[in-house]
This record gives C-alpha cells, sequence and structure tokens, in this order.
C-alpha cells in the first residue's frame, strides 16, 4: 500500500484553484438558509410545522444523542434539520424503507449504549403499527424519548398519490391521544398543539429521567419537497389538484397553499 501511494503522489500536481470547493460552500450556505426558514422559531402556526420540531428535537438533544427516525416523514426531517457533529449518530431503514422501524431501533440503541441520550422520532404510523413494542420500554424501564410527528396521516404514501394524480385512498389515521396512553401505563406524556411551548414542553421531557412520550400535533399539509421537481411530478400533483377541485375538495387545497405560506 505504501508504495501504491508514493508512486500515486508522484503523478499528482498539487493544485489552488478552490473554485469548486467555493462553489459547493455557497450552494450549502444557501440551501441551508432554505431550510432554516422553514423552520422558523417565532411560527405561531397550528398545526405545528414539523420541521420546527425537529430544529426543536435537535437544539435541545445532547451533544452525543443518538436519534433513530421512521421511514417517510421522519427521514426527511432528520436529514434536514437535526445537526450533527461527529459525536451524534443516526439510525433509520434508509435503504431498506422499512415502516416504524423508529422505537425498536432506540430500544435497541438504549441497550447498547445505557449511558447515551437516545431520541426516537416516530411517524405516527410508524408508532401504532409497533405500539405493542411499547411494553418493552415500560418492563425494561428505558429512558428512551419518543417523539411522535402525530398529523394524522401516512404522509409518504399520501404525497406519492398526489403526485401521481391519485386522490389519496385509506392514508388518514384516527389516532388517541398518545400520551394519555403513555400516562396509562405509568410512563410520563406530554401532548404539544401549541408551537409556543414546544421547546418548554421538550425540554423538560429531555430532562425527565425515565421513558418520555411527546405526542406532537404537526400540519399534515407540509409539502415534502424533492430537491428536484420532476415533470411528471408536477404533472401528477396537477391532476391531483383537478380531482380536488371536481370532487369537493377544493379546500384541501387552500390547506396546503396555507401551510405552504404561513410560517
Amino acid at each position: 500500500m505504501r508504495e501504491v501511494l508514493s508512486r500515486l503522489t508522484e503523478r499528482v500536481s498539487a493544485r489552488s484553484d478552490d473554485s469548486h470547493l467555493s462553489a459547493a460552500v455557497s450552494h450549502y450556505a444557501k440551501a441551508r438558509k432554505g431550510l432554516d426558514d422553514l423552520a422558523n422559531e417565532l411560527s405561531k402556526h397550528k398545526p405545528i410545522h414539523p420541521q420546527l420540531l425537529a430544529k426543536v428535537v435537535s437544539d435541545l438533544a445532547t451533544e452525543d444523542a443518538i436519534f433513530t427516525c421512521d421511514v417517510g416523514e421522519p427521514t426527511v426531517w432528520a436529514a434536514r434539520n437535526l445537526k450533527m457533529n461527529g459525536k451524534r449518530r443516526l439510525l433509520g431503514s434508509f435503504l431498506h424503507g422499512s415502516m416504524a422501524n423508529a422505537m425498536p431501533q432506540a430500544i435497541g440503541a438504549q441497550f447498547a449504549m445505557p449511558g447515551r441520550q437516545v431520541i426516537s422520532m416516530s411517524g405516527d404510523g410508524g408508532f401504532g403499527m409497533l405500539m405493542g413494542d411499547f411494553l418493552t420500554v415500560r418492563q425494561s424501564k428505558l429512558p428512551i424519548k419518543i417523539v411522535i410527528f402525530n398529523n394524522g396521516l401516512l404522509g409518504f404514501v399520501d404525497i406519492e398519490m398526489k403526485a401521481g394524480g391519485f386522490l389519496p385512498t385509506g392514508t388518514r389515521l384516527d389516532n388517541p391521544d398518545f400520551s394519555r396512553m403513555a400516562e396509562s401505563m405509568g410512563i410520563y406524556g406530554v401532548r404539544v398543539e401549541d408551537p409556543g411551548q414546544l421547546k418548554s414542553a421538550i425540554s423538560t421531557a429531555f430532562a425527565h429521567d425515565g421513558p418520555v412520550v411527546i405526542d406532537v400535533l404537526t400540519d399534515r399539509q407540509e409539502l415534502v419537497m424533492p430537491p428536484e421537481i420532476k415533470l411528471e411530478q408536477a404533472k401528477g400533483f396537477s391532476l391531483w389538484m383537478l380531482k380536488a377541485v371536481l370532487n369537493g375538495q377544493a379546500n384541501e387545497i387552500v390547506s396546503v397553499a396555507k401551510t405552504a405560506l404561513v410560517r
């Protein structure tokens, strides 16, 4: 290996042109500002923007926290709003895309690293799908902090159907109050509906010595925008809006617009 590196070095000349690096740094700064603007800490919008929830979780988590994120929208918010620093770790089912992974992964991570803070960024669909595993959290007294992005929706499936030009079917969820469910099991639970109470509620929950369920009502109309919108996606979304109007669902289009414009 040393000889290979030596021969490669002989064939490489030093370059002082940093135009590519400068362009990449500038692009990142612009993209970062755009994402941060969507997580406005002064927002009074109800239901709460999921980007704001993810940012507050990131800001209040410990320097070496272990995050797990459910497949779907929680993965997007984790990727865009969690600040990683070399000490933190993010676990997910990124390649396999298996639903309801966050809480089980958090259980495993807490067993493996009992001294680390473990935060599960769970979707309401994912949490409900493997809610039985919550008994393991109680039985083993694992101090996992479970943050539920509760938008009453299978978000990724819903947006994929809209992008395909279909009226979403079977994507709405009729959820219970997860915080009360937790309390009935002897676990600290808190429900947050007001963005003004978000930071204090999460700070108190993270400081609790034991497992916690933080049930946050987030906006189901928040659009998960891809880095680049393809023509087929734009056509499909337009077709969905036309069908929504024809089927008496124009109010949903208005709600989407309000969510996107009011931060």
